[in-house]
Formats: C-alpha cells, structure tokens, sequence
C-alpha cells in the first residue's frame, strides 16, 4: 500500500469509493434512507474541489487502485475518511489516520464520527464529546463531535 497526496484526477475515484463505502459498510447502522440521504446528489467536479484549499487530502492506493481517502483542515477537522469496503480491517485507515495527524500542528484534533466510526476513532484516543442528529434531505443521522489533544503540538 502507498500513501500519496490527492489531485484533481483523482475525484471520480474517490466520489465512487464513497458511495460504495457508505452503502456497504455502513449498512448497519444506518437505514437505506438514511444512507441515500447521507450520499446525496453530488457532483464530481464540486467533490473534487472540496478536497483542496486549506487542508491536506491523501489517498491509500494498492496495485494503482485507489482502496482509501482522508482529508483533514489545516485547524485539525478530520473532514472524511473512507477506506474500500473490500479493504477494511487492514490498517489503512490508521495509516491515513497517522499521516494527516503526524503532518498536522493543530493543537487539537476534531471530528464528527458516524456511527459506524465512532470506535475507530476512540481506539485513536478521541473523546466523545456530544451526540448529534443530523438532517439530511429530510431524514435524520446520528454522528458524535469528537476530539484528540496534539501530543505532538505540545
């Protein structure tokens, strides 16, 4: 497995492995409804840029395949992290994980976890801060704010 930096050509890759991903591995703990409400209507040109400006986004790559992504501001806001629904419990989401973390001054590290995410993140020593109910295209998603302190920022 590589981890390299996310451009541009990458968008369409990373916009269907998030809809596979959400679809397949997220299945049980949210509805079909709530999964297509969480999807969305997106558009690749749209998703693409949204992964460049003030953060840094990585992709996990296997054998030319993108198999994992992750994006995280420059303030710390772990934004996405998904990994090929084919390619979970393989490390690669703790590799992006400690990428964008090691590379990151932030003295704080935030992130709004899905159900599906939450122990993930807590194995890494987030804190659970707050339960939130989320609406999207009229159907409602728990996701949980959560935090790590920057041990490496001090």
């Amino acid at each position: 497995m590589r981890i390299r930096a996310m451009i541009a050509e990458d968008g369409e890759e990373t916009l269907r492995l998030f809809c596979d991903t959400v679809r397949g591995v997220c299945a049980e703990d949210y509805t079909p409804r709530q999964i297509e409400a969480w999807i969305g209507k997106r558009d690749v040109g749209a998703w693409t840029q949204s992964f460049f400006g003030n953060r840094r986004a990585l992709v996990a790559e296997e054998n030319g395949k993108i198999v994992g992504f992750a994006d995280m501001t420059d303030g710390g806001y772990f934004d996405r992290l998904y990994v090929h629904r084919e390619y979970q419990r393989r490390g690669i989401a703790a590799a992006l994980a400690d990428a964008l973390e090691g590379e990151s001054a932030a003295p704080v590290f935030t992130v709004d976890a899905s159900l599906t995410a939450r122990g993930f993140f807590e194995r890494r020593g987030y804190l659970c801060l707050r339960e939130n109910i989320v609406e999207r295209a009229g159907e409602r998603l728990v996701n949980f704010s959560m935090e790590k302190r920057n041990r490496a920022s001090g």
